[in-house]
């Protein structure tokens, strides 16, 4: 196994959690950072409410920019299912 998942809530749309995990006598920090980025499109230009597969389309491009982007020093971890009508995505980033 190479990683564990710990339940860490989180009540900020951008709060970091540091986490110290030791094994045996070597400790290791790691740092987490959980992001939240517009998911709405309804102000694109190119936008039209009845082409659900567009507008799909448009929220995984914007995504997939606003990642392609994010400081490099982060790796991705973890994309949150939003739920359903949400204007926000959450999106889980490890400090490399």
């Amino acid at each position: 196994m190479r990683e564990i998942c710990v339940p860490i809530p989180f009540t900020d749309d951008e709060q970091v959690a540091e986490v110290e995990v030791k094994f045996a006598n070597r400790k290791i920090s790691v740092q987490y950072r959980l992001e939240s980025f517009l998911w709405d499109v309804s102000d694109d230009s190119n936008f039209n409410p009845e082409d659900g597969i567009a507008e799909d389309l448009m929220k995984i491009y914007k995504l997939k920019k606003l990642i392609a982007d994010y400081d490099p020093a982060w790796e991705l971890i973890q994309i949150f299912t939003p739920s359903e009508n949400s204007k926000n995505i959450q999106v889980l980033f490890r400090k490399k």
